[in-house]
């Protein structure tokens, strides 16, 4: 069976939820496909509880919150969202329109497209030593779903940026011991998170090294230890009894199938026409991180701006022979009634 819709949205994060939120106001309906379990992107995937200064009228806000009431605000548009599925093939139809088949067997016929990837599908990238894989997703993690299940565990966190020094902030106080283990005494996080960092180490909460982790140990099928070559001249090994092991080294960004669908890359970025954010393809856009053009800002609120420039061109590469007019939210009934706010 294929799926109907007038644009496809291949990314869910916060550009690509607005941009159901754009289409809606023209009168398309969209739906999103995602390559990560849950909405939110980097958002949510890197900084969830990570305060955001800099969204309009919004003075502070963590990136689940910015997500949650972007999910509130794209509600009356019911867009689908397919996630943990990848698109693997787009073809174009004589017609004009495409047909989208994804990894997990789905298939859409759509009008246009407009790619909200970031910087493509991002992995985490693994820590590697021989064997330790067999834990993952039990007692080795790249991802924290719920803090509470380390409550009085022992814990270990390997990495040095945002992501690693954050949690070790945040699971200090509920963990039965806690260490940090960096490459270097070099961090790549924010100056004052690492401040607090060392705070909760002088009082004791915390314990950092920096060195590498090289080895395990295992007993009756679980991860009872690390060994880590320390970051000393002698290059001493250390043997840390741990619960579970977080892992934050960062997410690898990978284009994907996005490369082969012949649209025109500069440094694994796809150029646009910034009056439009049309690629090289006609029909298929790009919006946010994912796009390159002269004064190009790698910001939400920069993203934000190119999905209303991209819904008013898909409007009109449907329309070409309808006269476009600006209409308000706060003015006009029609966008009010795809709201559901008109009797308000």
């Amino acid at each position: 069976m294929t799926t109907q819709t007038d644009v496809v949205i291949i990314g869910a994060g916060p550009v690509g939820l607005f941009q159901v939120f754009e289409l809606g106001l023209q009168g398309l309906s969209s739906l999103i496909i995602d390559a990560l379990p849950d909405p939110g992107g980097q958002c949510i995937e890197l900084y969830p509880d990570k305060p955001i200064y800099d969204i309009p009228a919004v003075p502070v806000c963590t990136g689940k919150e910015l997500i949650d009431k972007l999910l509130d605000q794209i509600a009356p548009f019911e867009a689908p969202i397919y996630s943990d599925q990848t698109v693997d093939t787009v073809t174009r139809q004589d017609d004009g329109t495409f047909i989208i088949e994804t990894s997990k067997a789905l298939k859409v016929q759509c009008r246009a497209i407009v790619i909200a990837a970031g910087a493509g599908s991002f992995t985490p990238v693994k820590l590697r030593v021989d064997g330790i894989d067999q834990f993952e997703g039990k007692q080795l993690v790249y991802r924290v779903r719920d803090p509470s299940v380390y409550k009085e565990r022992d814990i270990v966190i390997l990495g040095g940026g945002d992501s690693a020094v954050d949690w070790a902030i945040a699971l200090a106080d509920v963990a039965k011991s806690l260490t940090l283990i960096n490459r270097t005494e070099r961090f790549r996080a924010a100056e004052n998170s690492v401040d607090k960092l060392m705070a909760l180490q002088r009082a004791g909460k915390a314990n950092v090294l920096f060195g590498a982790v090289k080895g395990f140990e295992q007993q009756d099928g679980l991860l009872t230890s690390v060994r880590c070559v320390m970051r000393d001249e002698e290059k001493s090994e250390q043997l840390i009894e741990l619960d579970d092991l977080l892992v934050f080294f960062g997410m690898s960004p990978k284009l994907g199938p996005i490369e082969n669908w012949g649209m025109e890359l500069e440094k694994n970025l796809l150029g646009v026409n910034y009056e439009t954010y049309e690629t090289s393809q006609p029909g298929i856009y790009a919006v946010g991180d994912i796009n390159t053009y002269a004064g190009k800002k790698k910001l939400i609120l920069s993203g934000f701006h190119e999905t209303a420039v991209a819904a008013h061109a898909i409007k009109h590469q449907f329309e070409p022979d309808k006269k476009q007019y600006t209409q308000y939210t706060t003015t006009s009934p029609l966008l009010q009634k795809r709201l559901g706010v008109e009797d308000q």
